[in-house]
């Protein structure tokens, strides 16, 4: 629906209320909403219930947990569902997205335990910005109600794609993905109007994810002189995470320890490619003794002069990894002083905060 006096073309994907939410008083331009992700709050805050905006807000209340989706169950493969809003504003050329809640997430690992679920957004092709809700405790039913702008100018958005991923947070380990949620023809949906609620399936494994790609690298143990090689060769088929179809990847290895960084080496950047060599050594001290009880973690990453470096995709290798990084490191320990190489494929996700301390640019893998 086009309002010529707000200049406001809007569509709420779901909503409680039967009648579109009421408009702000007329300005000449429409403020900007309030990027709760972009200033990217402490990702562990508190478990306090969200607030409810005030009558006559901008935005209508959540239904309350308990309120059932919108009719239609989950498919094949789903892991629960989502449900957003989306506007554009004319005055500000921002499409302004509204993550509201989450239904039905599925139990945490084998114990079936409750996760703590947040969601991460991207405006597709471009990967490097993104924002995040905040963390929602021990819950299988999250409300987040929390808004997000992307700058895009209107011509554009019959191109553009929302990626909404669905993250379980764990304190000491890798936040893992829950699932994704693709959502395309952004105009085609906004013809259905504002009372048209519109849940989407979170699909397993990332939705329409693209590969994230291949690592290539050596390793090679010295045990009298406790020295461990690492060689980065290169890389294959990276994910693009800038506009051009592109990358700047670079690959940085952690020793790490008991959850701890004990030290970290990086390659060099290649500039616009997804196929990047290396063949660059990265070289650590360990102990005979020690050997056994640590691991690399090593992380590609997206050089970005302005922002930050985003990560592309991990891989981990060390005794007490799993699949292909236990057996690469049980192979270098079987062959010392012999170089032993392996391709590794990348998984999405965010390492370990350091110290168990949640980072503060949350889901970011710091150079």
């Amino acid at each position: 629906m086009w309002n010529t006096e707000h200049g406001v073309y809007g569509l709420w994907l779901c909503g409680t209320q039967s009648t579109p939410p009421p408009l702000s008083p007329s300005t000449s331009e429409d403020p900007p909403p309030p990027l709760l992700g972009q200033i990217q709050p402490e990702l562990y805050g508190a478990s306090s219930p969200i607030p409810i905006p005030p009558s006559g807000s901008s935005a209508p209340p959540v239904a309350p947990p308990t309120s059932p989706p919108a009719p239609g169950g989950t498919g094949t493969g789903s892991r629960g569902r989502l449900c957003v809003s989306l506007r554009y504003s004319f005055g500000s050329q921002q499409l302004v997205v509204r993550v509201l809640r989450a239904t039905d997430l599925p139990p945490r690992g084998p114990r079936g335990t409750t996760g703590d679920p947040y969601v991460r957004i991207h405006l597709l092709p471009d990967r490097k910005r993104k924002f995040q809700t905040r963390v929602q405790r021990r819950t299988r039913e999250p409300v987040f109600d929390e808004s997000f702008a992307f700058a895009v100018p209107f011509a554009e958005l019959p191109a553009r794609r929302l990626h909404f991923g669905v993250y379980d947070f764990e304190r000491f380990g890798r936040h893992e993905l829950v699932g994704s949620v693709v959502m395309g023809n952004l105009l085609e949906a906004a013809e259905r109007g504002p009372e048209a609620p519109i849940w989407r399936d979170i699909e397993e494994g990332g939705g329409e994810k693209a590969d994230l790609g291949e690592l290539n690298f050596s390793l090679c143990y010295l045990p009298t002189a406790g020295r461990l090689t690492v060689t980065i060769i290169r890389a294959a088929n990276l994910r693009a995470m800038d506009l051009t179809g592109l990358s700047d990847p670079y690959v940085k290895a952690s020793l790490m320890a008991e959850g701890r960084r004990l030290k970290k080496r990086k390659t060099s950047i290649k500039r616009n490619t997804l196929n990047p060599s290396y063949n660059e050594a990265l070289v650590f001290d360990v102990s005979h003794d020690s050997v056994h009880h640590v691991s690399i973690t090593l992380a590609v990453l997206d050089y970005d002069c302005i922002g930050h470096n985003e990560v592309i995709g991990l891989c981990r290798v060390g005794s007490d990894a799993e699949g292909a990084g236990r057996e690469h490191w049980a192979r270098m320990l079987q062959n010392p002083r012999q170089p032993v190489e392996h391709w590794h494929t990348l998984v999405e996700g965010s390492p370990a905060p350091i110290g168990g301390i949640p980072s503060t640019h949350r889901g970011q893998w710091h150079p």
